[in-house]
């Protein structure tokens, strides 16, 4: 009777959610679909204005519906409502295919070493919540329920047993091709992108919450980690995950980078006004954003399609060190002649 009681309570909490802020949902979609069909330049200047602060109060609706864990098609329609406003508000409008080989070529590459210090402190923070999740998961495995979402945990948990881990998990067997990358690898994708974004995003709340983001994604590799080291198993799921790991972190740490990028510009604006400081080099910080959405594509490919493919261990390695060595060199090299 009680769980009847409190399942119509989140009905009830969900309807009023959605009654007070629809309106405004209605409104972006409406601008989205516009600009999707017809550019950006088909908006008026007054829609131009209103477009940003419709998109940061969907992250705001998005981050409540998060919290408070409403009815899972809501959670949906935001997600996927913030990411086509993201494309719409942050990509670059040039339609030109010179401009996009341009960008990626030149602009992302340049931008990324510009803020080459804030990429290792996103990486530095990921790195101290992998520790600490390390710990605290080899000490006492009920941290793992506590620190890891049941739709990323799936059937994994104290419970499981090595050969479960080994069998089902490490070495399952490839679901086909349908599955692994229409379904799988689209999800992944879809979900990691919506992580990016709001890493990237909430830099502008002065980089608090991109902070505990970024220690929280930490969090869960090391929960994972400690929970396999403790069944004997912590090279196989290091290669398991290095498969398409190494590009997925790097993406997450990109969207890391740009939101630290904004908010050091918040806080410390130098000589110039804190307004033009942030204008300025939120051209950049956007730049690392998209760029690091094809990064994610990427790692939603390798991790649907071919990490169940490839079932050698030290194959996995060596796909996940490759990768990681062509990324950085990109990042180092492209774009540094002048034409």
């Amino acid at each position: 009777m009680s769980g009847a009681t409190e399942t119509e309570g989140l009905r009830l909490k969900s309807s009023e959610f959605r009654k007070a802020r629809e309106a405004s949902w209605r409104d972006l979609e409406s601008l989205i679909a516009r600009a999707e069909k017809k550019g950006a330049r088909s908006l008026s200047a007054e829609e131009l204005q209103r477009l940003p602060l419709l998109y940061r109060a969907t992250l705001s609706s998005l981050s409540v519906a998060r919290s408070v864990a409403l009815d899972r098609n809501l959670l949906l329609y935001l997600e996927n409502l913030a990411l086509r406003a993201f494309l719409v508000v942050y990509a670059p409008h040039a339609r030109q295919l010179e401009s996009v080989v341009d960008f990626l070529l030149r602009g992302f590459p340049a931008a990324v070493r510009r803020a080459r210090w804030h990429f290792l402190i996103a990486l530095l923070l990921q790195i101290v919540g992998g520790v600490a999740g390390y710990l605290l998961t080899i000490a006492d495995e009920s941290w793992f329920t506590a620190i890891v979402p049941a739709s990323l945990a799936g059937d994994r948990g104290p419970s499981s047993t090595h050969d479960s881990l080994y069998n089902d998990e490490i070495h399952a067997p490839w679901p086909g091709f349908a599955e692994s990358f229409a379904l799988t690898a689209n999800f992944l994708f879809s979900h990691n992108t919506v992580v990016g974004i709001l890493i990237f995003s909430l830099g502008v709340a002065a980089g608090a919450p991109s902070v505990l983001l970024l220690i929280y994604q930490g969090l869960i590799m090391g929960a994972f980690l400690a929970l396999h080291a403790d069944r004997g198993l912590l090279v196989e799921i290091l290669g398991w995950l290095s498969i398409h790991g190494i590009t997925e972190i790097t993406a997450i740490t990109l969207c890391g980078a740009g939101g630290l990028l904004i908010a050091d510009k918040i806080l410390f604006p130098g000589r110039h006004s804190r307004l033009d400081t942030v204008a300025r080099e939120g051209r950049a910080a956007a730049q690392i954003a998209i760029g690091a959405i094809p990064l994610l594509f990427v790692a939603g490919i390798l991790e649907g399609g071919f990490r169940q493919l490839v079932q050698s261990t030290a194959w996995r390695f060596a796909i996940g060190g490759t990768s990681g060595l062509l990324w950085l060199a990109y990042f180092m090299l492209s774009g540094r002649r002048a034409r």
